[in-house]
């Protein structure tokens, strides 16, 4: 879709939000059903010169529109995109949320439907959140909550004095998005080169309903200011951990187990959490077309360094199973043993707490690359919001993870207005 229509279409749901207070009323008055929603208009630049990509990071216009319902017995939700797209040339809608949530009993909770599911204790980086992600859409500057993308589900919660229950199954695989080269360069294991649109990587989907469908399960407790939980995922890897004969990827079966604590601990939040992810299709650690088995962990700890100064730090690391069968079949560039990762966030509030400037950094002295993401956020009133950042990728190997990713560094502008 060419940018002229973009903007067309912004113009003309504009004046429609203007006009959103009284229709909001009305609808309320009408049908019980809360409307709100907003308007966010994103442009982004890569900051160098990528091979065989387009120049615009992000370029798109996005309108959310909310239904929220409360009723005797259960509650409604509904969210949905409307975005105009530059980069891909497209105008498409997106499902956000269409789920239904009610109580049979008190100790009790039933949702099914399509929503976001999310559960962990880190920041921004992930073991026992075996939910699906949007990768792309965090590494080119769209809002943090796209990030996570929505599962079809259905979730029972059991709560209890003794300990809460949390257990969800989804009749069908619920996948990340990837970086497949389609927006952004990566590198290509086969072909030991990066790569882009010249070589849009396909995958075979799980798409057999019932038959690729996954469980997770929760149990937690919580101690005074001590949380515990435990949990364990049954399904498939969330991104593409595997090739076929055909060279297409494919997402190998997947068990995982975990546990985390997290408890406040001088002045600040401390937080630790493991999993064990064992790769089925690849038990013996020497299919050199298959992710092996691994041990993750990481440790945080947040506190508040001074007035509406804060601060966070993460140690995370990755240990690969079976790593001399990896290494005798391995082609190319090897993987490490370990892994290992730092994070950092820095968050400043000034301006009466309007005006929000934040860094958040990874940092691999394993791999010897970094990612870094800082943040300007003025928020002028309630309804419109001005956003300024950028995603910086750095590293002296290009087959690493965040190495891999240089030439997709770029700055990016947002706005958005709230109705």
């Amino acid at each position: 879709m060419r940018t002229k229509n973009v903007i067309l279409t912004g113009i003309v749901l504009l004046f429609q939000s203007l006009y959103a207070g009284d229709l909001q009323d009305k609808i309320y008055d009408a049908t019980g059903f809360e409307i709100n929603g907003f308007i966010d208009v994103r442009q982004g630049f890569r900051t160098v010169d990528a091979d065989n990509q387009k120049d615009y990071s992000i370029s798109e216009l996005r309108t959310r529109l909310d239904a929220f319902g409360e009723f005797d017995l259960l509650t409604l939700s509904l969210k949905g995109d409307f975005v105009g797209d530059s980069v891909d040339e497209e105008v498409r809608a997106e499902l956000r949320e269409f789920s239904l949530q009610f109580s049979p009993f008190d100790a009790l909770d039933i949702k099914l439907g399509r929503y976001t599911i999310t559960w962990g204790t880190g920041d921004l980086v992930f073991i026992n959140d075996l939910f699906p992600k949007d990768w792309e859409s965090f590494f080119t500057g769209r809002d943090d909550e796209y990030l996570k993308i929505p599962s079809n589900a259905v979730k029972t919660s059991f709560f209890s004095d003794f300990v809460n229950v949390d257990i969800i199954w989804s009749p069908i695989h619920n996948e990340s998005v990837y970086i497949d080269g389609s927006r952004l360069s990566y590198w290509n294991p086969n072909t030991q080169q990066i790569e882009g649109i010249n070589n849009i990587m396909e995958d075979e989907e799980r798409d057999n309903y019932f038959h690729d469908s996954e469980y997770d399960l929760r149990v937690s407790k919580t101690f005074g200011g001590t949380e515990i939980a435990l949990y364990n995922h049954s399904g498939y890897w969330k991104t593409p951990e595997g090739f076929n004969a055909s060279g297409n990827l494919i997402y190998p079966r997947l068990v995982a187990y975990g546990a985390s604590l997290r408890a406040q601990i001088l002045g600040g939040i401390f937080n630790i959490e493991a999993g064990y992810y064992d790769s089925r299709d690849d038990d013996k650690g020497d299919d050199a077309y298959i992710r092996n088995s691994e041990t993750r962990f990481f440790t945080g700890f947040e506190k508040e360094l001074g007035k509406h100064f804060t601060g966070a730090f993460q140690y995370y690391i990755e240990w690969m199973d079976d790593y001399e069968e990896y290494g005798s079949t391995a082609v190319g560039a090897k993987k490490d043993e370990v892994r290992h990762l730092l994070t950092l966030r820095l968050t400043k509030l000034l301006m009466t707490q309007t005006l929000v400037l934040s860094v958040f950094t990874y940092y691999s002295p394993s791999d010897s690359d970094f990612y870094t993401r800082p943040k300007v956020t003025y928020k002028y009133n309630d309804d419109l919001l001005f956003e300024l950042g950028a995603n910086v990728f750095g590293g002296s190997n290009e087959h690493t993870f965040f190495g891999q990713f240089e030439k997709n560094s770029n700055v990016y502008t947002a706005v958005r207005l709230n109705f």
